[in-house]
């Protein structure tokens, strides 16, 4: 049995390596296309079922609303737009909501077999309470920053105790923390 073996010359090869790498650049951006695209389906998906499964509780308790879906922020929202009875899904501080929200994300995780980061708002609630909790947060940090004494905020949710940590964080001189046990868990803020 005879082999050839046929040299190339430092051009070829230099050619053949700089195809290599390209096509490997180019199967390397498809990959991340191909994940971004993944995800993204995965999202809708989860924003499908979520939609779903609250236009049959809406039908269950008789409530006339609208489902709007979307994507931000690398998960999904789910909107729920409405009569004025929609306020009952919303509750005392937002406690009926947060139930409602983690009763979908298990329905959402039943379905697709995913842990589900999804949103709930109903009647806009979340965006005004966001609003509410952004300048609370925001006057709490400038008090603290003047008086240079810490104060402990009243119990929060994992979703407000957020939007204040945000914005303490964006006034230079004062950092927070979060303190105790849930649901009495609670945002301390410190001159820095």
């Amino acid at each position: 049995m005879s082999e050839t073996v046929q040299e190339s010359t430092p051009a070829e090869a230099e050619e053949t390596v700089t195809e290599e790498s390209g096509s490997a650049e180019e199967s390397a951006e498809e990959s991340g296309a191909e994940q971004v695209s993944n995800t993204e389906a995965l999202l809708v998906q989860e924003g499908d079922v979520a939609g779903d499964y609250l236009e049959r509780l809406l039908d269950l308790l008789d409530y006339d609303g609208d489902i709007d879906l979307d994507v931000e922020a690398g998960r999904a929202v789910v909107s729920i737009e409405g009569g004025s009875d929609l306020e009952q899904l919303v509750g005392n501080r937002g406690q009926v909501l947060e139930s409602l929200q983690e009763l979908t994300r298990l329905a959402v995780q039943q379905e697709t077999g995913v842990r589900s980061r999804l949103m709930l708002d109903v009647s806009g609630w979340r965006a005004g309470r966001r609003q509410e909790l952004t300048e609370l947060g925001r006057s709490t940090a400038e008090e603290v920053l003047s008086s240079g004494k810490e104060t402990r905020m009243r119990p929060m949710t994992p979703f407000e105790r957020k939007i204040i940590h945000d914005a303490i964080a964006a006034v230079d001189g004062v950092y927070s923390e979060s303190e105790g046990e849930e649901p009495n868990r609670k945002v301390v803020v410190f001159k820095s």
